[in-house]
């Protein structure tokens, strides 16, 4: 085994590595195009951009959007499903709901398994799990030998009321497998026995379609690894903010589904505690898309409901994760009633902004930033990609100037208000309507465009305090060297939480962290590596959806303390509560997480003057001031530890700038974050 632990991110343009030297405690990052079609060839390419071989590492983990991919494109292999007789069409029928419920004209999109695909087989089991009808197991082998024929590569067993008892799928699978060897199978019941028919079916036909793609990308990649002289594990970030290895993501695919999201989130809440704030917004900007998460009280807010594709929900625990189309590549348009607006179309990066002189005319929110003075007309990533001032100003006077009768520069200003304020009201999606209030968080800004913007974001939103890790370009691969191996276990549990019987629900929570411990050591985690922390999931008699709160352990003579958690979240996500109402179990939840030894970055010498770091001083423009001000810029490399700076100023980097505002104050620690604190 060598000496670096290794970091990726796979992105959509660009693959992300961090490469972290365990005896040096050196850090360099690496950076290159993405190979859509085997992302496994990106990485490979960033290893030997790094100077690296596979033989040198002692560490490999990395998020992937292959899985993400692999469902908005629709490019999936073909897929079977079984059902009860009469239940097929539940994948399609969904919830009858819209993404805008009053738009009649819009049509959600189509299910990801056809109607021809997805078969019937008689059984029936009831909603206490008492078998009401035999599996037929002369039409279920009849069933399988046809889906041999045509040819499938995976199929998802769909039974109704398999969450309770799950014999009747389980038989289903092994009849598949005898007459279909090699071909992925999984069942509900495996994958979320969980109550709700059709998120159900929904999680468990996702994970099958997904199965062969990402094992197929993930047998590629550890082969090469392996064949380079690779010996460790390879592990893959999941959506719940955790890793797992390839050989279990392989069976679990749809956890994958919004990997790299994911990994920024963790990175952004590693990087706000190490600055001494509990509470933390993470703001990743890139070219295309804005992701925003939240921690709260040194805890990542996580969904147990959230899809890529609305309609079709994916059940696994994620990070709850924000996404709007608001990146460098955003374009300002005007509609019909004469307003300016801001993306979600995006140029992408190709052809990009027009400053990038690669045939894009349209302005965005890069040709703003450089028409303002806020990025550096000597160009981006240190130089290796020029920037045309003059076609973005042209670009934003001829789109935006013109038609609201503003020169080039009211025009920029403009185009900036409007994506600020996009991604102000995204924010408080995920923090004033959850019961958050903004005021109590700092701000973690990474992606290329994310410290661009972070200050204005912040004033808008009174947060007191913005962080910039040391580097912002590649936060999300640097997640990946910051999480632990994680499970998350579910079993419904219906009782009410006043009748029910502590030492029932006792023998419930040890089943299930058994099955953690089991899937732990299967990945080396055994002893003082493995915790395990228990959740309810509760209700109002009445309700239909449920809350998450945590649990003791053991959980002593009775369920008050449970409750009284349920009573204190209800009343902080929904400004209401009833101590008084009847409640219910929902399910019981296992969080099974082995802990991973995590990088020790060296300290930010404190040695030199900050003066040191002044490349030169330019006109960057600040409408909030006034307009244009004479402002210093600072190379980020030569800031040394515990320098302290105040605005107007522009912090250059090779993978991101800083806009620090004139009313902003800022310093650097020893960990070479940039705090930036606005002057009151």
């Amino acid at each position: 085994m060598g000496d670096y632990r290794v970091a990726v991110d796979v992105g959509g343009t660009f693959t992300d590595m961090i490469v972290h030297n365990e005896r040096t405690g050196e850090a360099r990052v690496a950076k290159t195009p993405s190979v859509p079609a085997n992302p496994a060839v990106a990485i490979m390419n960033a290893l030997q951009k790094a100077g690296l071989t596979p033989s040198d590492m002692s560490f490999f983990a990395h998020g992937s959007t292959v899985g993400t991919n692999a469902l908005i494109t629709r490019k999936l292999p073909r897929t079977a499903v079984v059902a009860t007789t009469g239940f097929r069409d539940i994948h399609e029928i969904r919830r009858g709901t819209k993404p805008d419920l009053w738009d009649a004209y819009a049509d959600v999109a189509p299910p990801y398994v056809k109607r021809r695909d997805r078969f019937e087989v008689p059984e029936r089991i009831d909603y206490q799990g008492n078998v009401l009808a035999p599996l037929d197991e002369a039409e279920a082998r009849r069933v399988a030998k046809l889906m041999a024929r045509r040819g499938y590569e995976a199929v998802a067993v769909t039974f109704i009321n398999s969450y309770m008892n799950g014999d009747h799928e389980t038989r289903m699978k092994e009849i598949i497998q005898e007459e279909m060897p090699g071909v992925f199978v999984c069942t509900s019941f495996e994958i979320l026995p969980e109550i709700f028919e059709h998120e159900r079916f929904s999680t468990t036909i996702i994970n099958a379609a997904l199965a062969p793609v990402v094992s197929k990308y993930l047998a590629s990649l550890t082969d090469q690894l392996r064949g380079g002289g690779y010996a460790g594990d390879v592990l893959v970030l999941h959506s719940g903010g955790g890793v797992m290895t390839a050989e279990a993501i392989s069976k679990n695919a749809a956890r994958i589904a919004v990997s790299g999201p994911a990994a920024g989130a963790m990175a952004g809440a590693f990087f706000a505690q190490q600055c001494g704030f509990p509470n933390a917004i993470s703001f990743d900007m890139g070219g295309t898309s804005a992701d925003i998460s939240l921690m709260f009280n040194g805890e990542v807010r996580v969904s147990n409901e959230w899809s890529v594709e609305y309609g079709y929900p994916i059940m696994f625990p994620s990070i709850e994760i924000v996404t709007i189309g608001a990146g460098g590549g955003s374009v300002a348009w005007i509609d019909d009633g004469g307003s300016l607006r801001n993306g979600p179309q995006s140029q992408g990066a190709d052809p990009g902004p027009a400053a990038y002189r690669r045939g894009g005319t349209e302005a965005t929110n890069t040709d703003a930033n450089l028409t303002l003075g806020r990025l550096s007309p000597g160009g981006l990533l240190g130089g290796a990609m020029p920037l045309d001032k003059e076609a973005a100003e042209q670009a934003v006077a001829t789109k935006v100037g013109g038609p609201l009768g503003y020169d080039a520069v009211k025009a920029a200003d403009a185009v900036i208000q409007v994506a600020n304020a996009n991604m102000a009201d995204a924010v408080r999606l995920i923090s004033i309507r959850r019961g958050y209030d903004p005021r109590d968080f700092c701000l973690v800004s990474f992606g290329g465009a994310g410290s661009v913007h972070a200050a204005d974001l912040a004033r808008e939103l009174d947060i007191p305090a913005v962080v910039v890790p040391p580097y912002p370009g590649i936060t999300s691969a640097l997640g990946c060297l910051l999480v632990d191996v994680r499970h998350d276990l579910f079993r419904t549990y219906l009782a009410s939480a006043d009748g029910a019987s502590v030492d029932a629900v006792e023998a419930e929570f040890q089943k299930l962290e058994a099955e953690a411990r089991e899937r732990l050591k299967a990945e080396g985690m055994t002893g003082d590596r493995v915790q395990l922390r228990r959740q309810m999931d509760m209700r109002y008699v009445g309700q239909w959806r449920s809350l998450t709160v945590p649990v003791s352990t053991p959980l002593g003579a009775n369920l008050q303390g449970s409750l009284d958690r349920f009573h204190a979240e209800h009343q902080r996500e929904y400004s209401f509560s009833n101590p008084a109402g009847a409640v219910e179990i929902y399910g019981l939840r296992v969080v099974g997480i082995g802990l991973v030894e995590k990088p020790e970055f060296p300290k930010r010498s404190a040695a030199g003057i900050l003066n040191d770091a002044i490349k030169e001083t330019r006109q960057v423009y600040f409408g909030e001031s006034g307009g244009f001000h004479t402002t210093v810029i600072y190379d980020r490399d030569k800031m040394p530890a515990g320098a302290t700076f105040q605005g107007p100023a522009i912090i250059d980097q090779m993978d991101t700038t800083t806009v620090v505002p004139p009313d902003w104050r800022g310093e650097v620690d020893e960990h070479g974050n940039i705090v930036l604190r606005i002057v009151r």
